[in-house]
């Protein structure tokens, strides 16, 4: 099913419609600065990776996998590789019922046609008849999907927040918890209830996480396996691959293709 031509264009004006479709692919590099906009968005990446980061963390979104944005929510996003994505803009008011804080969704075939199947249509057909009644099932499936764990959260307290964003940088050499802790000008048990507190996950846990959202962004920027093994501190690639199927369920090569190209 063929995307109708004027969905190549950046939408423009007000939401007419609940949904209003854009298609586009955006270079490696490509960086999109922080703003918000009055609708919903939903990113689909079909092919290539992007990076979103908010105030509350970065969310990293691989090949068919997509991304909610809630209406007036700050976010830059960065493209780390040629990627083709699949915009929605859901009107405030038809947005009411979905999700208020951004998350990283699984796209199913079943969403992924709806959508392709509503983008057939000019966006003066979207107001109603069949393309309405798409977007309604679109709708009802968002609010069922369930959140994937591709999120890095932040703390908002400065010298925490400066720690941690020290190391997302570079994962690779991780400060040991005594070390950081120091850093922090907190004692290690008031640092540890302070990074639980404000992430929701232990020291240790968060770091993994910053090494796995790492190793995805390499990952998806083409490097090879045993190269993001040893940039990461990993033990050896196998001891990569074990990590990361224990935390995503497949291994690296499965989790950059897993629904059939159409």
């Amino acid at each position: 099913m063929a995307i109708h031509p004027e969905l190549h264009q950046s939408p423009g004006g007000p939401l007419l419609s609940p949904i209003y479709a854009y298609t586009t692919q955006e270079t490696a590099g490509e960086v999109t600065l922080l703003h918000c906009h009055d609708a919903a968005q939903l990113f689909h990446v079909v092919r290539g990776s992007l990076a979103i980061d908010t105030e509350r963390g970065t969310f990293f979104v691989p090949p068919e996998r997509a991304v909610w944005i809630p209406p007036r929510f700050a976010h830059e996003t960065r493209y780390l590789t040629q990627s083709e994505v699949r915009y929605l803009y859901i009107r405030r008011d038809a947005a009411a019922q979905l999700p208020q804080e951004p998350r990283i969704l699984q796209m199913t075939l079943l969403l992924r046609e709806l959508i392709l199947a509503y983008m057939s249509y000019p966006r003066a057909e979207t107001a109603g008849g069949a393309a309405a009644r798409l977007g309604a099932v679109i709708l009802d499936q968002l609010d069922l999907l369930p959140a994937q764990g591709l999120e890095l959260p932040m703390p908002a307290e400065g010298r925490l927040r400066q720690l941690c964003e020290a190391i997302a940088r570079d994962p690779g050499t991780v400060p040991q918890l005594p070390e950081a802790a120091a850093a922090c000008a907190l004692s290690v048990r008031s640092f540890e209830r302070r990074v639980q507190g404000e992430t929701g996950l232990s020291y240790r846990s968060w770091c993994r996480q910053a090494k796995l959202f790492r190793a995805l962004e390499l990952l998806a920027s083409g490097a090879r396996v045993s190269d993001v093994a040893d940039h990461l501190g990993y033990e050896g690639p196998s001891a990569f691959v074990a990590t990361f199927r224990k935390a995503f369920g497949v291994t690296p090569g499965r989790y950059f293709n897993p629904l059939p190209r159409s």
